[in-house]
């Protein structure tokens, strides 16, 4: 798998000098490191501000702006400017369940005009939020479509599939896996960045490059498998 993401080792490498100089400045005692733990949230914000810069869906963008969200609510209420109680607003997840459901629909409705009477299993976008999702497509004109994963899994099997040159798959596992079956010729060149979390690409490049499915996103405390 050829692995090409300048970006993503940019960040890590960004968040691994910083987390670095913050415990050294706390061992020097130049600095409180525990002033920064009021501001955790930012994980959330951070990891929202990702899938919304690299989604192309509704539903991509919903999950982006829900992490954002969660991320300034609880920052408020760390600096004591608000105050909630989780256990108060747990009915958000039931509210944020039937959003997913309902722009699922639309976002089908959308890909039918898009392929305009071609193969309407062309484009696929999966959802998998605490639950699972076990899939085939067939399509013989795949161009690929977004994956996203939250404290699930999906397996996606293309296996019967086939492209016509290019497509591209744009995936985001967040505390969950994202297994992806494909044919023997197809070439995987992955742009995925994983945040404590793995790219793992178990397939064996074909003799020819002519097919390629380009693998683009996050795995954050989670993963994304390819084999073939």
């Amino acid at each position: 798998m050829k692995n090409n993401n300048p970006q993503g080792r940019i960040l890590i490498g960004g968040m691994l000098l910083i987390f670095g100089a913050l415990a050294l400045l706390d061992n020097l005692n130049l600095f409180n490191v525990r002033e920064v733990f009021h501001f955790w949230p930012m994980v959330f914000i951070f990891v929202g501000a990702l899938k919304i810069s690299k989604s192309d869906t509704t539903a991509g963008y919903i999950i982006g702006c829900g992490f954002v969200g969660l991320g300034a609510l609880l920052i408020l209420h760390h600096m004591g400017i608000i105050y909630f109680r989780m256990r108060d607003w747990w009915p958000v997840f039931m509210i944020f369940a039937g959003l997913m459901v309902i722009f699922k629909g639309k976002i089908g409705d959308q890909e039918k005009l898009i392929n305009n009477g071609t193969n309407q299993d062309a484009i696929c976008n999966i959802v998998a939020v605490m639950s699972g999702n076990k899939l085939q497509n067939s399509s013989q004109e795949f161009r690929g479509g977004e994956i996203n994963c939250i404290m699930g899994g999906v397996e996606l099997d293309l296996r019967a599939a086939s492209i016509q040159s290019e497509a591209t798959l744009n995936v985001f596992a967040m505390w969950g896996g994202i297994v992806l079956k494909i044919p023997n010729d197809w070439t995987v060149v992955s742009h995925g960045s994983p945040i404590l979390g793995g790219f793992d690409d178990k397939t064996v490049p074909p003799m020819l490059n002519a097919k390629k499915l380009y693998i683009k996103g996050y795995a954050v405390m989670g993963g994304v498998e390819i084999i073939n």
